[in-house]
């Protein structure tokens, strides 16, 4: 019974490869070669992310000039309907009585200077979150763009495998034919075989979902598939020399865009405080009256002065909570600062494990392409049992897949150290 159920099985799997053996080659999408210095420019060009940013920017400036604009005058006009001396309607004449009033509203306390300054600050924090949002941005741009170099150079080795494996699968299925071999060896081969390409299709897929991500941070639908070009001489060459990590972190604490968008989030509160400050202080209403005959003499002329009288509303509510908003925001920065000098912390240590990981491991292929030459003529020979062939090309296989995750590990820690530190400090184009 059981026999008979590994047989069955191994016809099936025989059928299946033969299936997927003629199955048509698949439709090879338009590839382009892309270098990371010009995905920078075409990112910074057409991302719609930014873009929209700076509108923001553009609205927040907008409102500086907005703020710093006087107050309109106010012109209103009495004209009396009928005159019943004259029985006269709308009697504009000397006869009749006409009321002009002109008033212009001036503030004190320096409040248009005040608003001014909060507006301006407001727009520097919209520039500071702009230029974090490039920042976020472009760390997602350039740990996709060596992710899909580096799982590309993964499906190279792949791609090798699975060529070499379809060989030697054809081959053994006609020694299996004559008769020199059993058919468990054959199935053994075709297991590995199928193995293979699964691993190689999520490799596949998970480079898709990459692709799809680069081409949305280029604003490219063109669909075209993008085969990312590096030097990996220069990749090795990235190192944590001449920087320690308390320089690291002085510089975050000055360069990164969100810690300054705190900063000028304090400044604007003071503003807004002082703001609220002159806003306590009553306007001045200047005006001019023409009254033509409805006052003790004819052709009336007067200057008139207005100003709220301060009783009960001092605008003392608003000061307090601007009073509040500036303590609520200085904790912000405080816990801003905290976590960029735990960010760098964090990054540094990640880049020195990586690399030092890395060191031990990256001279290890040259020992395994030297024995890859001669490992299918031992098999054949039968100077290897087919456990041994089959642990071998797993091995090799998974030193090259994991060595280059580990190249891209350590690439993707000096990047976000780079995010880190707000600097692009280490770079290898």
């Amino acid at each position: 019974m059981l026999r008979s159920r590994f047989l069955l099985f191994a016809l099936l799997l025989l059928a299946g490869t033969a299936r997927a053996g003629a199955a048509p080659a698949p439709i090879e999408p338009d590839t382009a070669s892309l270098t990371l210095p010009d995905a920078e420019r075409r990112f910074v060009e057409g991302n719609l992310s930014l873009l929209a940013q700076q509108y923001n920017v553009s609205a927040a400036e907008a409102l500086i000039q907005q703020a710093r604009v006087w107050d309109n005058p106010t012109v209103s006009i009495e004209q009396n309907t009928y005159n019943q001396v004259t029985r006269k309607t709308l009697d504009v004449t000397r006869t009749g009585q006409s009321i002009v009033q002109v008033q212009q509203l001036f503030a004190l306390a320096g409040r248009r200077k005040a608003a001014a300054n909060v507006a301006q600050q407001n727009a520097l924090v919209e520039q500071f979150n702009f230029q974090d949002l490039l920042r976020q941005l472009r760390y997602q741009l350039r740990t996709t763009f060596y992710d899909l170099y580096f799982k590309q150079r993964s499906v190279a080795v792949y791609d090798q495998e699975v060529a070499s494996f379809r060989h030697t699968v054809s081959l053994y299925q006609g020694q299996y034919a004559k008769g020199n071999i059993a058919l468990k060896e054959v199935i053994r081969l075709k297991a590995f075989l199928f193995q293979l390409e699964n691993e190689r299709h999520q490799l596949l897929s998970d480079i898709a979902a990459e692709q799809t991500d680069l081409r949305v941070l280029l604003h490219d639908d063109s669909g075209v598939y993008y085969r990312p070009v590096a030097s990996l001489d220069r990749l090795r060459g990235l190192s944590l020399n001449g920087y320690s990590e308390q320089q690291l972190a002085d510089t975050a604490l000055v360069a990164r865009a969100d810690v300054r968008a705190r900063q000028a989030a304090v400044q604007q509160q003071n503003q807004n405080l002082r703001l609220q400050r002159a806003l306590a202080t009553p306007d001045l209403a200047v005006g001019y009256v023409y009254d033509r005959a409805g006052s003790y003499i004819q052709n009336y002329n007067a200057l008139t002065l207005g100003v709220a009288v301060p009783l009960f509303n001092r605008n003392q509510g608003n000061i307090r909570s601007a009073r509040a908003q500036v303590e609520v925001t200085k904790a912000q920065l405080s816990q801003q600062q905290l976590v960029v000098r735990n960010d760098v912390q964090e990054a540094w240590r990640l880049a020195q494990q990586t690399s030092l990981l890395l060191q031990g491991t990256d001279g290890t292929t040259g020992d395994f392409d030297r024995l890859m030459g001669g490992i299918e003529q031992s098999y054949a020979k039968r100077n290897l049992t087919i456990v041994e062939f089959l642990d071998f090309y797993e091995s090799y296989k998974n030193n090259l897949v994991q060595l280059n995750n580990l190249r891209a590990s350590r690439v993707r820690a000096f990047e976000q150290l780079n995010y880190a530190v707000g600097r692009p400090l280490f770079k290898a184009e």
